[in-house]
């Protein structure tokens, strides 16, 4: 490898790290180690192809295009620290990670059916990881909290948006979220 494939490497994964917390090539042994997978597995279950999770294992491509990836990486992490912790067998991981394999992009701050016909919310957290899924296929957090700044001074509502949601810690954003929505319940509950 030349020098300047090497410093291409070297961005991508400091772009990794940017928009998923760490290199995705460590950030996918770890899931294979916790959750006792080969290369070919974990693509099959995140739904990528073999080549690609390899391009993105070496630094080759940086950015995972696909939200439903996204999606079924960050549940596949929440999933790994499970199993790595000891608080679920192999055979509930198995069943979890075909559950993850069929996960389909879901509609943000949309409603579900329950099974009793009414309508619910989706939980905090759920909403929150797709916020911020979306707004990081758009841009990397650094960036999203440049244009919160920009936006301040005449749309500070929509900046504070940006800053919590897309340049944040998830936890912040959840109890931001969590926040807004009891405001929401209360003001229904006035208005009832």
């Amino acid at each position: 490898m030349d020098i300047s494939q090497q410093d291409a490497t070297a961005r991508a994964r400091e772009m990794q790290r940017t928009w998923y917390g760490e290199p995705l090539g460590a950030l996918f042994r770890e899931l294979m180690a916790d959750l006792g997978l080969n290369q070919a597995r974990l693509a099959g279950v995140l739904g990528l192809s073999a080549p690609m999770l390899s391009q993105l294992m070496s630094g080759q491509r940086a950015r995972i295009g696909n939200p439903s990836v996204v999606q079924r990486l960050q549940a596949l992490r929440e999933l790994g620290a499970e199993a790595a912790d000891g608080t679920l067998t192999a055979d509930e991981a198995a069943g979890r990670m075909e559950e993850i394999r069929r996960l389909e992009g879901s509609p943000v701050l949309g409603t579900t059916q329950s099974s009793t016909g009414g309508q619910h919310r989706p939980p905090a957290r759920r909403v929150v990881h797709e916020l911020r899924t979306l707004l990081r296929t758009v841009a990397m957090p650094a960036e999203i909290a440049e244009a919160a700044d920009t936006l301040a001074p005449a749309h500070p509502q929509l900046a504070e948006f940006l800053r919590v949601y897309g340049a944040g810690a998830a936890e912040d954003a959840v109890l931001h979220y969590e926040a807004h929505q009891q405001r929401d319940r209360g003001a229904d509950a006035g208005h009832g």
